[in-house]
């Protein structure tokens, strides 16, 4: 692929951008062949090449880039770190246009302890925000993903992601965005808009219409800053664990954890996970063991499960509280459990301790060993909990690379510039246990079929919703399965769609599946998308109900 200045464009765009450099400064436009492949790694098969990148370091810089774009009719899209693992990473939905990376506005622009609230730009990493609240001893808990520290907090937000603790449903604590329109001007939600407004991180619908739902999963603006509610801490916090001996028997557990979830008892996202994706948090797939064979042989799974001490599922999440608190919450959820045949077992700070202690006296055992695995494994979960992010979980993104782990891993984990192959499909499922078998076995077969391993995970991201997360983990070394995993995923997505099974988001390369026809809702999107921008300049082809093969699709 040529660099901008070499790609045969006319005049206009090499006016753009020398404009970009004098708004920005040199350094900060990039359109060397070096940087533009950077962008374009990809944990999918089919990734897109931008045609530059702008790193702008301010809402008034980013509106400068906007107006600019504007005047030469280039389409831009906006990443905040670039880091959106197994949905695009930082591609666009299209090749040719303009990155506009906001990974340097990174600024903690108001923290209030009393009120118990964040006002971040959207380069703020997990680990930053995490850092900064105990560095400077603020009593508050930010909700944290398994996405790895490197990753955006606001990014994740506008995907409207979840998390792990009672502030996992994240969108839901947003008040009040500051956005860039596709005609530069800048837009305040909520109250920010009034001046000398006193509540708008308190009270996210201000008066009128609420918008910030539109910028959410669209391409109506770029967001420069947000409000976040963050949680204060708590006196107690248990970690539980709940293991299911056997597959079938999941859908009793769910149906058992429903009514606690409804009530109130479990105010933190449940995670569901199979045996596989427990056992990919720590190893890659075991090609010597399995003899060639793909996926991975039934009776090596199950020896697998054993070393690992798990089930055919894993239930995991954790009660929050004063000790009385935790204490009734612990009560009722064994309870609720005892008929399941599935009984929790609850972490806590001095259990992690003593079992950190056995299992160092014991590291020369096998029995020490697996102890510490599980040790490191509570500790990270304990972590993840108060809203200390951790790079482990993204070991499942290396499951088939043929390197397997990097040798410094989970440090700076990238499945992107590590050349994984990793693709999503995120489907929501009404929270009872027959709904969740259903879709395992509609998800089951395919993955058989391909000769992918099903690691699947589904959360309680509400009180009523399982989020699920399937992952189609592939070598993308390896031409023929890269191939595979295209078909794989694709007969999935359909699959899913067609048994109503709808995502809650997807990745660039289903944007365009989105709208089967004439839909009144993307109907709607493209005419809110004409009204705010209707030159179609910022990220054509993201969220905004166009179909394959026409121009909205392809654009």
């Amino acid at each position: 692929m040529a660099s901008f200045e070499e790609s045969g464009r006319p005049a206009a765009d090499h006016d753009a951008l020398t404009a970009w450099r004098a708004a920005l400064d040199a350094e900060r436009v990039a359109s060397d062949a070096a940087t533009l492949a950077r962008y374009a790694c990809s944990t999918a098969a089919s990734p897109t090449m931008p045609l530059a990148v702008l790193r702008p370091r301010s809402t008034e810089e980013v509106s400068a880039v906007v107006r600019i774009a504007a005047r030469h009719r280039l389409a831009l899209y906006a990443i905040s770190t670039g880091k959106n693992w197994g949905y695009g990473d930082a591609c666009a939905p299209s090749d040719g246009q303009v990155i506009v990376d906001l990974s340097g506005m990174n600024r903690i622009l108001e923290v209030s302890a009393a009120l118990a609230y964040v006002v971040l730009e959207p380069g703020v990493t997990q680990q930053q925000l995490s850092r900064y609240l105990i560095e400077h001893d603020i009593p508050l808990w930010m909700d944290c993903t398994g996405a790895g520290p490197d990753t955006s907090l606001v990014g994740n937000i506008l995907e409207r992601g979840f998390g792990h603790s009672p502030y996992g449903n994240r969108f839901q604590n947003v008040a009040g965005m500051q956005v860039v329109m596709a005609d530069g001007a800048v837009l305040d939600t909520g109250f920010g808009h009034f001046p000398n407004a006193q509540a708008t991180r308190v009270f996210p619908y201000g008066v009128g219409p609420v918008l910030d739902g539109l910028f959410t999963q669209s391409n109506l603006g770029i967001v420069t800053r947000l409000g976040l509610w963050l949680m204060p801490q708590t006196a107690c916090i248990n970690h539980f664990l709940c293991r299911v001996e056997r597959h079938e028997q999941i859908a009793p557990v769910v149906d058992a954890l429903r009514p606690l979830r409804l009530d109130g008892t479990l105010r933190s996202i449940i995670h569901i996970g199979n045996d596989l994706r427990v056992i990919s948090g720590g190893r890659v797939y075991p090609r010597a063991r399995a003899g060639g064979q793909l996926p991975l042989p039934d009776a090596l799974r199950r020896e697998m499960r054993a070393e690992a001490g798990v089930g055919a599922w894993t239930v995991s999440g954790a009660l929050y509280g004063s000790a009385a608190q935790v204490a009734l919450a612990r009560r009722a959820l064994r309870r609720a459990l005892k008929p399941t045949g599935a009984p929790p077992q609850f972490l806590d700070e001095r259990k992690l301790a003593l079992a950190g202690l056995a299992a160092r006296w014991l590291a020369s055992w096998p029995v020490g060993r697996r102890l510490g695995a599980k040790v490191r494994l509570g500790r990270s979960l304990f972590d993840m909990n108060r809203g200390i992010p951790n790079g482990r979980f993204l070991a499942g993104a290396y499951w088939r690379r043929q390197a397997g782990l990097p040798a410094d891993f989970p440090a700076h984990a990238n499945p992107a510039l590590d050349n994984c192959g990793m693709l999503w499909v995120s489907p929501i499922v009404p929270m009872r246990g027959d709904e969740l078998l259903r879709l395992h076995a509609l998800a089951e077969p395919i993955f058989q079929r391909h000769g992918f391993d099903l690691f699947v995970t589904f959360s309680m991201i509400n009180e009523r919703a399982l989020g699920g997360v399937i992952t189609v983990a592939y070598d993308k070394e390896d031409a023929g399965e890269a191939a595979r995993a295209g078909v794989c995923y694709r007969q999935l997505f359909d699959a899913i769609m067609a048994a109503g099974y709808i995502p809650y988001r997807v990745g660039l390369q289903s944007m365009a599946d989105l709208n089967g026809g004439n839909d009144v809702y993307w109907q709607v999107v493209g005419k809110i998308k004409a009204a705010l921008d209707p030159d179609r300049m910022l990220a054509p082809g993201r969220y905004d109900g166009g179909r394959r093969g026409d121009p909205a699709g392809d654009a």
